[in-house]
Order: C-alpha cells, then sequence, then structure tokens
C-alpha cells in the first residue's frame, strides 16, 4: 500500500493487483479443499518499497503466516524473481542472469521473471522483456537459477522458522467442525419448527449450518462446545442395530414398567422392568433412579422406531448351582 510511487490516491494501482493476483495464484496450489479446511482465509501483505521481488516476498511472508495460523497447507511455496542483462550488440550468447532483483535493475535490465513454488514443482510465473525474445538457453538457466533460489530459500529461511502448520488453530479463532450426515436425516437434526437444532445451540451456544447435500458446519471459539454438539448430531443422525452396546447411559425417565436411557445424545430407549437384573425387580426405583447411568445393549428397533433396551443382558448371570442352601 506505501510503494513510494509518488501519484494521486486512487486506491492500488495496476502493479499492486497484478502482485496481489499473482502471490494469491502461487498460494492457490496448496490451500486445502473445504472439506478439509472449510474457512473463508485472507492474507494480507503489506509492502513498503517497489522492487523486483516484493511480489515473491509476499508469497514467502503469506506461506509463514498460513502455517503460523494452522491452516494445513500441502506444501510450504517461496518465490524469487529473475533478471537478465543481454549483449548490446545483439549476441545471443552473451547475457546475464541474476536473482532477488532490486529496483534499478528491474528498471533498466531486459527481464523480470519470477517463478515461484513448492520443493517439487512450480505454481506460478510472470514474465516481463523488454528483448523481443528469450532464447531456450536464457529460459531453461532463468528456470534453473530460480529453482536453485526457490530451494535455498526454503530450506535454509522459512522452514527454520517453522516446517509445518501448527497442529492446532488459534484458541482465538473461530473453529468450525465438518460433519457429513445422510440426506434423510437432515429432519431429524432440524426437528418440527427448527425445535431440535435450536435446543442444540441453546445447549451448547455453537453456530450451525446445514447445505443439502447434508454437509453440517459448527463453529465456535469453544473446542469443549463445538465437541457436544458433533456428538449431540451424531448420535441424533446415527443408525441404531440390535447388538450395539453403549456405556454411561444416563437415566432420564422412571416408569412403573421400566426406565427411559438417553445412551446417546438426543436419543432415548427403554430398559423394561424385567431387563434390569437377572433377578425379578420388584420396583424400577430398586435398581436406578433418575441421573443414574449404565450400560446397557440394544434388543430391538421396532417398526415404529421405538428402540428396546437391556441392562441385564451385559450383568454376569448369578452362578444358582453355588448359591448357599
Amino acid at each position: 500500500y506505501s510503494v513510494g510511487d509518488p501519484k494521486a490516491s486512487r486506491g492500488p494501482g495496476r502493479r499492486e493487483i497484478g502482485h496481489g493476483e499473482l502471490a494469491e495464484k502461487a498460494l492457490e496450489a496448496v490451500i486445502p479443499s473445504k472439506e478439509v479446511f472449510p474457512y473463508a482465509i485472507r492474507v494480507v501483505s503489506d509492502v513498503l518499497m517497489s522492487n523486483g521481488s516484493t511480489s515473491q516476498g509476499s508469497i514467502c511472508g503469506s506461506t509463514l503466516a498460513l502455517m503460523d495460523a494452522g491452516v494445513p497447507i500441502t506444501a510450504p511455496v517461496a518465490g524469487i524473481s529473475c533478471g537478465l542483462i543481454t549483449d548490446p550488440d545483439g549476441d545471443d550468447e552473451k547475457f546475464i542472469e541474476f536473482i532477488d532483483i532490486q529496483g534499478i535493475e528491474d528498471f533498466f535490465g531486459d527481464m523480470d521473471f519470477k517463478v515461484a513454488g513448492t520443493h517439487k514443482g512450480i505454481t506460478a510465473i510472470q514474465v516481463d522483456i523488454k528483448v523481443e525474445g528469450l532464447t531456450p538457453k536464457m529460459i531453461k538457466e532463468a528456470f534453473e537459477i530460480t529453482r536453485k533460489g526457490r530451494i535455498d530459500i526454503l530450506d535454509n529461511v522459512m522452514l527454520k522458522v517453522i516446517d509445518k502448520p501448527r497442529e492446532m488453530l488459534s484458541q482465538y479463532a473461530p473453529k468450525i467442525i465438518t460433519i457429513k450426515i445422510d440426506v434423510e436425516k437432515i429432519k431429524d437434526v432440524i426437528g418440527s419448527g427448527g425445535k431440535v437444532i435450536n435446543k442444540i445451540i441453546d445447549q451448547t451456544g455453537v453456530k450451525i449450518d446445514i447445505e443439502e447435500d447434508g454437509t453440517v458446519y459448527i463453529s465456535s471459539t469453544d473446542q469443549a462446545a463445538l465437541d457436544k454438539a458433533s456428538s449431540i448430531i451424531k448420535g441424533l443422525t446415527m443408525d441404531v442395530e440390535a447388538g450395539m452396546v453403549f456405556n454411561n447411559a444416563r437415566v432420564v425417565k422412571i416408569m412403573n414398567f421400566g426406565a427411559f436411557v438417553e445412551f446417546l445424545p438426543g436419543k432415548e430407549g427403554l430398559v423394561h422392568i424385567s431387563e434390569l437384573e437377572h433377578r425379578r425387580v420388584q420396583t424400577v426405583e430398586d435398581v436406578c433412579k433418575t441421573g443414574d447411568l449404565m450400560n446397557v445393549k440394544v434388543l430391538e428397533v421396532d417398526r415404529q422406531g421405538r428402540i428396546n433396551l437391556s441392562r441385564k443382558a451385559l450383568l454376569e448371570k448369578p452362578d444358582h448351582d453355588n448359591k448357599p442352601v
């Protein structure tokens, strides 16, 4: 935004926009997909001078910023510019190329050859020339000199500062969890008139967005709230089948014929009084009360979707043969 050029204050010029576009293109190849990292990313590079490598410096600085912010880029990107001085008499075999050109070398030289990329390859190129053309030898040498410069910047400068993206985002950054659910289960998460989804939001304080393809985005600055909301949604959309075992199911309601327990967030089932213990139980309260935890096994899911559970199935059977006489 302040490149030392005297001009009217009319916003960024063609050069600033072009350098920004080049830096963005260089980084696009390593930016993770929306499924991996569902964030909008804004990178700001403040350049205070006008040299041949300012855009390439922005690429290097942006790579470091992305990794420091915890953006899981697939590979670090560096860039460097290459200059050219040709023979004034027109001998194509007489030329010299050099990297990291300064403004005066860019202005009075014959070429500004910018190359950005990773260890494995090139992600962006821009070439400005003031001669009629470049020979294959010039181009080959330009690629080789910028490759060596790029690798040197990566290995001996950037990666010594930070060698990979941080595993966790900043504690102040909004965090997003992505869940993929069956399209048919969207109605279970939303509920009648939004009753279910609003309850989840009230309980956890998170923000929830559901796409038509079943992608659920849960966002919050509180990791514990994210985990809780994610657990509730997974419970609501999970296909419960006979034989499944759930630990620490919580008793939510006591009836004379059994206990209703919440075995997954948002999912409840009935443990009939006959399925509480192997012995005959007189009253449900003899075994459990509201708020107690128990391990349960799914006996069946009937046609109406009601889930019958058993506590008894997970208890060791008493040895009646060794019972005292």
